[in-house]
């Protein structure tokens, strides 16, 4: 029986993940979920189980699934003794993706999110008796400003980084790299910009990706747009990622290994065409849009702050992280991804091109997005 500790479960990637694991039918999967009281901590879980399409009347499933309440980034996950010492004499897995991902904390916030979370499941699994193998959820933004490509491994270069988000999960890697030489049995999975699966483009949060839709739409800008040159975004199916963190936790040689799920050099996609994409989508789906007008990115930062005084407090909020996606994507930059690829082709899994589950992912958010057309 395998027994596994996954966090962020309510997340992009950890949401994809729980029902690929529960196929098996031998194993259990124990959810780090924060709230504030035990009545609570059922509602979050019922509102994933029905996220999972997992009804009452599964009970096979639904017993092989416990919800605990606590904080990765607490001591001990903030558990009572009893409870996290079960967990170190029952888990065989740990699979840790939850993190904050907004870009803009403070420094000190970023790493309590990232940095601390990193060192408190490593000391779980120092205590866990049985731990076979850890997968641990990064980003491909560790490599921050780095120029070209970055590589499917550790960097040790110095290097300026995007945001505090980026700097602060470079900075856990740092602390796992150590451990991995030590022996530790760990993956590092660093995906691109997650999005909605390949089959329905379901997704449980509309997170940066879809923001970032908004924006290229031009329903957010008046129309206004920055000039995109040549930057190109990388996105990936939250099922993909998911797939590739449940066959790594089963196997030992992925252990030691940086595996980059993400669309790389070749797939990425184009931010020009990705506009038209997305404006096509947008009308088809009912949206009124404004007639798209580019401009110098200084000039359309300094006009966009001007109207903003006269938008709504939502678009004026959005407006305020535009700086971020700009610095972003004005960084000529990919993500290798060769290695990963065929090693996980060897286990069955091919990645997906993303023109294979573009439109399902802007059909999924365009029928449950709340806005109005």
């Amino acid at each position: 029986m395998k027994t596994y500790l996954v966090t962020g479960a309510t997340g992009a990637i950890g949401s994809a993940l729980i029902p690929i694991l529960l196929q098996d039918t031998d194993t259990c999967v124990n959810l780090l979920l924060r709230a504030k009281s035990a009545d609570e901590l059922a509602v979050r879980l019922e509102e994933l189980y029905r996220f999972w399409q997992i009804g009452s009347a599964d009970t096979a499933s639904r017993q092989r699934v416990r919800a605990v309440c606590g904080d990765v980034t607490l001591p001990r996950l903030g558990l009572d003794e009893v409870t996290y010492r079960g967990l170190c004499t029952r888990c065989t897995h740990i699979v840790h993706s939850a993190g904050n991902v907004r870009m803009n904390l403070p420094i000190e916030q970023a790493r309590h999110s990232s940095v601390d979370s990193a060192r408190h499941i490593i000391e779980l699994a120092h205590a866990c008796s049985l731990l076979e193998k850890i997968e641990f959820v990064s980003t491909v933004g560790v490599g921050g400003r780095t120029h070209g490509t970055v590589p499917e491994e550790w960097i040790l270069t110095p290097r300026g980084f995007h945001n505090t988000y980026e700097q602060a999960k470079a900075e856990a890697e740092d602390i796992l790299r150590v451990e991995v030489e030590r022996g530790l049995p760990l993956t590092v999975h660093r995906p691109s910009m997650v999005v909605g699966d390949t089959v329905s483009g379901r997704i449980i949060h509309f997170q940066i990706f879809y923001h970032l839709c908004e924006f290229l739409s031009g329903r957010r800008t008046l129309g206004l747009s920055p000039g995109f040159g040549r930057a190109r975004l990388d996105i990936v199916p939250a099922d993909y990622v998911a797939r590739a963190i449940a066959w790594s936790s089963t196997t030992a040689s992925s252990s030691g290994r940086i595996l980059h799920s993400c669309s790389g050099p070749e797939q990425a996609l184009a931010l020009e065409p990705l506009r038209e994409n997305v404006r096509r989508a947008f009308r088809t789906a009912g949206r009124r849009l404004p007639p798209v007008i580019s401009l110098p990115n200084g000039v359309f930062l300094a006009l966009l702050n001007g109207v903003s005084f006269f938008m709504p407090n939502e678009a004026r909020r959005a407006i305020k992280t535009l700086p971020v996606f700009l610095d972003y994507l004005a960084t000529e930059q990919t993500f290798a991804n060769r290695r990963t690829q065929t090693l996980l082709a060897a286990a069955g899994l091919s990645l997906p091109a993303p023109g294979s589950y573009l439109d399902k992912v802007l059909g999924y958010y365009l029928e449950h997005n709340p806005q109005r057309p």
